[in-house]
C-alpha cells in the first residue's frame, strides 16, 4: 500500500471480491441457562451437531427474535460497499444458498446494501442459517451450513461468467470458515491474485478453523497478503503452530514471517482485541491502534463486529489508503455496528 496518495482512485464495478458462506442470523438474547443446555462458550463460534437441533427450534421461539443477513464474508463486503455508498456494486460476493424462503432473503438484502451477489442456487439443502445466542456483550454463534456447505467450484467459480467477475476484482476477501466448504475455490482465487499481484485477504475466523482445518488453512497461507484475525483465533494459531508465545505482537510478526509465493508485497497481518489496541504489522515493526472509546452501556451486541472491521478495512484498501487509514475506517466500522442488533448498519455512515 502507498504511504499517501492524493488521489484516491475511484473504486469501480466489481473491484473487491468476496466469497464464503451465506446465512441467515437468527438472534436472540439468552440467558446462561440456554448457552449451558447447549453446551456454549458464552463467546465462541462453532459448527452446528446434531445435538443442537432442538437450538435452532428452541431459539426461534424465544420473544424478541431477530433475522438477519449474515455469514462472516457477506458481512464484511457488504460493510465495505455501506462504507462506499457510491458506485453500486463495487463489491462482488459469491456463495451457495437454497431455493426457499430464507434464500430469497437474502438475494433480496444483498440487493439492499448494493452488492453483486451471485449465489449458487441448488435444492439438495436448505438455506443456512445461524443462531447468535447474546448474553450481555458476548454472542455464541452456532452455523447450520446447510446449502452453503454445497458451493461446488466447477459448478459456479469455474463458469466463465463467474470467472471473468474474479478476474475484475482487485481485492480479495475470504474468511477462513470458507476452509470448511470449498479449499480448492480459495486456492483458485488466491493463485489467481498473486499471479497477478493483486491483493488477497483472509481471515483466521474462529480457533476451530486453526485447530481442525490447519492443513488447507496453511495451503493457502503462501498466498496471503492480508491476514485479519481475533486475539483468541491468534492465540490459537500460534499453538497449532508451535510458536511457543502467547504475545500476540511476537504472533502478529512470526504469522507475517510463514513463508509468501508473491515476494513483491510483505505480508500484513491485523490481529483485533475487542476493546483493546488493534496489533498489526507495519514493516518488520509491531504497531498498536486504539480502537474508539465506547460506553459498556451503549454496546447493544458484538455480533458482526470483526466483520464490520475488516469491512471498513476493506473499504480504504480498495481506494489504496494508508495502513492507519485502513485500521481507523476498520475501528469505526465495528463500532457503528456493536450499538445495534447483528451486523447491521444505519442509512449512511458518518465517516470522515
Amino acid at each position: 500500500m502507498e504511504e499517501f496518495s492524493d488521489i484516491m482512485p475511484t473504486p469501480s464495478e466489481n473491484m473487491l471480491f468476496g466469497m464464503g458462506n451465506p446465512l441467515l442470523d437468527i438472534s436472540a438474547v439468552v440467558d446462561k441457562d440456554f448457552l449451558d443446555k447447549f453446551g456454549l462458550k458464552p463467546n465462541d463460534q462453532i459448527l452446528a451437531e446434531d445435538k443442537h437441533k432442538a437450538l435452532f427450534e428452541e431459539i426461534v421461539k424465544r420473544n424478541k427474535v431477530e433475522y438477519h443477513a449474515g455469514g462472516s464474508t457477506q458481512n464484511s463486503v457488504k460493510i465495505a460497499q455501506w462504507m462506499l455508498q457510491k458506485p453500486h456494486k463495487v463489491a462482488t460476493f459469491f456463495g451457495c444458498i437454497g431455493k426457499d424462503d430464507f434464500g430469497k432473503i437474502l438475494k433480496k438484502k444483498a440487493e439492499e446494501a448494493h452488492v453483486d451477489a451471485h449465489y449458487y442456487e441448488q435444492t439438495e439443502e436448505p438455506t443456512g442459517t445461524c443462531a447468535a445466542c447474546i448474553t450481555g456483550d458476548n454472542r455464541s454463534l452456532v452455523a447450520n451450513l446447510a446449502a452453503a456447505n454445497c458451493y461446488k467450484k466447477e459448478k459456479h467459480l469455474d463458469l466463465d461468467s463467474n470467472w471473468e467477475l474474479v478476474e475484475k476484482a482487485k481485492v480479495y476477501y475470504i474468511a477462513g470458515f470458507f476452509l470448511t466448504v470449498s479449499p480448492e475455490s480459495i486456492l483458485k482465487v488466491a493463485k489467481h491474485a498473486s499471479e497477478n499481484n493483486k491483493i488477497f485477504c483472509m481471515n483466521l475466523s474462529a480457533p476451530f478453523i486453526s485447530q481442525f482445518f490447519k492443513e488447507p488453512l496453511m495451503k493457502v497461507m503462501p498466498y496471503v497478503d492480508i491476514l485479519f484475525g481475533n486475539e483468541t483465533e491468534a492465540a490459537t494459531f500460534a499453538k497449532e503452530l508451535g510458536f511457543e508465545t502467547d504475545d500476540i505482537a511476537v504472533i502478529a510478526h512470526k504469522t507475517q514471517n510463514l513463508p509468501k509465493e508473491n515476494a513483491k508485497r510483505q505480508r500484513l497481518v491485523v490481529f483485533t482485541q475487542g476493546k483493546d489496541d488493534t496489533v498489526a504489522t507495519v514493516g518488520d515493526k509491531v504497531t498498536m491502534f486504539p480502537v474508539l472509546d465506547i460506553d459498556q452501556n451503549d454496546i447493544v451486541d458484538t455480533n458482526g463486529a470483526g466483520d464490520a472491521f475488516v469491512g471498513g478495512f476493506l473499504f480504504a484498501l480498495v481506494q489504496e489508503q494508508s495502513l492507519e487509514e485502513c485500521i481507523r475506517a476498520g475501528h469505526y466500522a465495528a463500532n457503528v455496528i456493536i450499538r445495534r442488533v447483528g451486523c447491521t448498519f444505519p442509512e449512511k455512515p458518518d465517516f470522515h
